[in-house]
């Protein structure tokens, strides 16, 4: 072979060498290079619940799930019969201090020391009543027929039952023996003290009709009409809806620097791709129970994950709680 067909030869081989490096460097490029990271989160909201100070049995339900609800609308009434009960007897609790305080301060007549007289029987006929009931549903619990809610509340009417009758017991005992200065003040105060129980009752009279605290719509409702509820057992759930944000699980290499200010652009698949800004309100890391990613293998450290929420800039009409949301780094 000639000089000049092997020069041809090694430049025709040179060329291709350049070639391939050159195809090598365009698929390192577009095939190896880092992707883009997308990020997905979704569409939170707050939410609070209603519920009652009272046990009490739904009566009625005023909404629906999905009603959208301002703040006083009533949204549910409950039967609590014995809330009516001790209304009742507060009142007449009231109306039998006062009649005490005016007869300690006047002087006791023959017919107001029996009226005290009387009062004291009732009382004690009472205190009679509600011992044999606690004693008689005491012993269904240790039976295993009775729950232990049923003897408490009546060991609890017992209890009030004997602390009226020894009330009435000193009313009593004032108008026979008559009353003193520090009596007539005494007897006044349990005016107020009557007029306080009184407006503890209706308070928790109020509890029966529940109403919403807060503008939103309703979520999901736990109770049927007719079940009974317990002290603080949640009614129903209310979603905040003026109150919505994104929600995005970020692990730490891909923060870049996110801070709380900043401003993103998110993509809603519901909405066909639709952008809208957002910005940063929430950073903070999810603690050690949450996903790490491990890298010390490599040499390098453990990645954590944080937690990042944005409100919306602008109001989204439509944007419904866990609707997907996407943003890329």
């Amino acid at each position: 072979m000639s000089k000049h067909s092997q020069h041809i030869s090694v430049l025709i081989a040179v060329a291709a060498l350049v070639c391939v490096v050159g195809i090598v460097g365009l698929i390192g490029h577009f095939f190896l290079s880092d992707d883009e990271v997308v990020i997905q989160g979704q569409v939170d909201v707050s939410e609070y619940r209603i519920s009652s100070k009272v046990p009490g049995r739904i009566l009625e339900l005023k909404v629906k799930e999905g009603d959208f609800v301002h703040v006083g609308d009533t949204v549910a009434i409950l039967e609590a019969p014995e809330v009516d009960a001790n209304e009742e007897s507060a009142l007449a609790a009231v109306s039998a201090a006062e009649a005490l305080s005016e007869m300690a301060n006047n002087g006791a007549r023959q017919e107001q020391i029996r009226g005290a007289l009387e009062m004291w029987n009732k009382a004690k006929a009472g205190l009679d009543i509600a011992q044999k009931s606690y004693e008689r549903v005491n012993r269904l619990y240790e039976q295993g027929v009775m729950t232990a809610q049923k003897r408490d509340e009546a060991y609890a009417n017992y209890q009030a039952m004997r602390a009226q009758a020894e009330a009435a017991k000193s009313q009593y005992d004032m108008a026979v023996n008559g009353a003193r200065q520090e009596e007539r003040r005494a007897a006044a105060e349990k005016v107020n003290m009557a007029k306080g129980q009184v407006s503890l009752v209706k308070a928790y009279k109020k509890e029966t009709v529940q109403c919403a605290s807060h503008d939103g719509q309703v979520s999901e409702i736990f109770p049927k009409v007719g079940e009974l509820v317990g002290t603080g057992s949640p009614i129903m759930s209310i979603l905040i809806t003026e109150d919505m944000w994104g929600a995005f699980n970020v692990r730490e290499d891909q923060l870049s620097g996110l801070k709380v200010g900043d401003e993103i652009t998110a993509m809603i698949p519901a909405f066909d791709g639709k952008e809208i800004k957002m910005e940063v309100f929430y950073i903070k890391d999810q603690g050690t129970y949450a996903v790490w990613k491990a890298v010390k293998a490599q040499g390098q450290w453990d990645l954590k994950t944080f937690e990042v929420k944005a409100h919306p800039k602008e109001k989204v009409e439509g944007l419904l709680p866990g609707m997907s949301l996407i943003f890329k780094k």
